[in-house]
C-alpha cells in the first residue's frame, strides 16, 4: 500500500477527539511510509491531517478544484498540490492516486466522496478497501442507515460489507491492510449470476 486517500471535514468539528484522530492518522501514515492523498485544504480536519503527516516526515498530495482554493485555503506546504477544474476531476484523480480510502468525520463533501468511491467499488470499477474511522460513534447513524437499506432490500449484504469500520487507528490500519480484493470479486460474481 503506497498511498491512502482520506476524506474529512473542512471543519474541525465540536470535539477535540476528532482533531486528535486526524493528527494520529496523519502521523501513522507517515511513520508507515504511506503517502496521504486528501482534498488539499489547509482548514478543519483536512489541515490538521495534512500538517500531522508533514510534521512526521510523510508525503502529502492534495487535490483541490480551483474554485475551492480560496474557500478551503489550499495548503501551500504539501509535497504536491494538484489544482483541478472540477469536483469530478478531484474525485477521479484522488481515486487514481490511491490504494485505499478512509473517511474521517465530515459532512456533505466527505459523505459524497466516500459514497461515490463505494459505488465505484460496488460496480466493480475498483477493488480497493473503503473504511470509516468511527470516532466517538460519529458514523454509527450512517452505518445504521446502511443496515436499514439492507433490511429494506435496497442494498445487498455483500455490498454492505464493502464498508470497513474501525474504532481506532490501529484497527483501521489492520482492516485496510487485511483487505482482499478477491473476496469482493466473488461477491460481485455472485450478484451477476
Amino acid at each position: 500500500m503506497k498511498q491512502i486517500c482520506v476524506f474529512c471535514g473542512a471543519s474541525a468539528g465540536s470535539r477535540p477527539e476528532y482533531r486528535s484522530a486526524a493528527e494520529e492518522l496523519g502521523a501513522t501514515l507517515a511513520h508507515r511510509k504511506i503517502g496521504l492523498v486528501y482534498g488539499g485544504g489547509n482548514v478543519g480536519l483536512m489541515g490538521v491531517l495534512a500538517d500531522a503527516a508533514l510534521k512526521a516526515g510523510g508525503e502529502v498530495t492534495g487535490v483541490i478544484p480551483a474554485h475551492l482554493m480560496e474557500h478551503e485555503v489550499g495548503h501551500g506546504g504539501l509535497t504536491k498540490l494538484h489544482v483541478v477544474r472540477s469536483m469530478h476531476e478531484r474525485k477521479a484523480l484522488m481515486a487514481d492516486l490511491s490504494d485505499a480510502f478512509v473517511a474521517l468525520p465530515g459532512a456533505f463533501g466527505t459523505l459524497d466522496e466516500f459514497c461515490e468511491i463505494l459505488t465505484w467499488s460496488q460496480l466493480g470499477l475498483h477493488s480497493k478497501p473503503c473504511a470509516v474511522l468511527n470516532v466517538l460513534n460519529y458514523y454509527s447513524p450512517f452505518l445504521a442507515m446502511l443496515d436499514h437499506a439492507v433490511a429494506e432490500r435496497f442494498l445487498k449484504m455483500e455490498n454492505r460489507r464493502l464498508v470497513l469500520t474501525a474504532e481506532s487507528i490501529p484497527q483501521l490500519m489492520q482492516a485496510v491492510e487485511d483487505w482482499h480484493p478477491v473476496q469482493v470479486e466473488k461477491w460481485l460474481d455472485r450478484e451477476t449470476r
